[in-house]
């Protein structure tokens, strides 16, 4: 079995090293953030449900039992297996050992093992997202990780106009001055894919209110500004805006410290293993100020 070449990626802000080249000037000695993208036809579905078998626990194989389409099903096999299998990579655990829980609010996360393995998953949070026939997972150490993925095509211009109510003012402002249509469905989305990555990384995804917090984006792409909820005023962020397939937008938010290694791995595909990993230098930390009244 072969993994899928990555296709070219859009331009970043910043300039992308090569494939295995040495992180960006500054980065310290922590781990990097993790990110996955896989298309759903990255894993013909025979070898999904093969794999599913052997790896999901009980409760999984209940869930994707009960899908009544074949599509949802499969669509529900891949981002499960990519969950496990990049986990299983990065915590040195076989697959089916690995417990996955959820908390109060419905969010996954890893249970440490007891004896740990040779990286240990103790550290690991991951976030898993999937629209368009695309599941995206994160996977971070040491913090707390939210990822979202969206496809432009998916959405029409009343789901988007929906949307864009959901934000607060300022943000409302900055899509309206687009052209209508795909550059104005294209600001609108930039800023909900950003909006669900924070909100999943806090652990509170739909729970917060999205005009509660706000970010000033580039006309192109990156964040310049972040304006975050009043519960949320003593820590700075990295927030990541990537376009790896066109008309695919994918947006990471990370907590940022002086430890943390800024520089993101991208792997296009199913992980059989990490040598199709891309490096991308982390943003500049935005954000841990004293938010101001958003709502009109």
């Amino acid at each position: 079995m072969t993994t899928r070449p990555a296709p070219p990626a859009t331009p970043a802000p910043t300039p992308v090293p090569e494939p295995g080249a040495a992180p960006a000037s500054g980065a310290g000695g922590g781990e990097p953030v993790k990110l996955w993208l896989c298309p759903n036809d990255g894993l013909p579905p025979e070898v999904a449900g093969l794999l599913a078998t052997h790896w999901l626990d009980a409760q999984e194989q209940k869930t994707a039992s009960r899908f009544l389409f074949e599509r949802d099903r499969r669509q529900y096999l891949l981002a499960h297996t990519l969950v496990r299998r990049a986990l299983a990579l990065e915590a040195g655990l076989a697959e089916a050992e690995l417990v996955i829980w959820r908390s109060a609010r419905g969010r996954p996360f890893l249970r440490p093992a007891a004896a740990g393995g040779p990286r240990s998953g103790s550290q690991l949070d991951f976030n898993l997202s999937h629209a368009g026939g695309y599941s995206l997972l994160g996977i971070v150490r040491r913090h707390r990780i939210g990822v979202d993925v969206e496809r432009l095509e998916d959405r029409d211009e009343r789901a988007i106009t929906t949307i864009v109510r959901t934000f607060a003012a300022p943000e409302r402002e900055w899509v309206a001055r687009a052209a209508a249509g795909p550059a104005r469905d294209r600001r609108a989305l930039r800023v909900w894919t950003l909006k669900e990555a924070y909100s999943k990384a806090r652990g509170l995804g739909l729970g917060l209110p999205f005009d509660a917090f706000a970010f000033t984006l580039d006309d192109e792409r990156g964040v310049r500004a972040f304006t975050p909820p009043a519960d949320d005023t003593a820590r700075p962020w990295r927030f990541v805006e990537l376009e790896p397939v066109p008309d695919v937008l994918v947006a990471v938010a990370v907590p940022a410290d002086e430890a943390q290694d800024p520089v993101l791995h991208l792997g296009y595909g199913f992980p059989w293993s990490r040598a199709a990993l891309r490096s991308f230098p982390l943003p500049q930390p935005v954000g841990g100020g004293h938010p101001s009244a958003l709502r009109c």
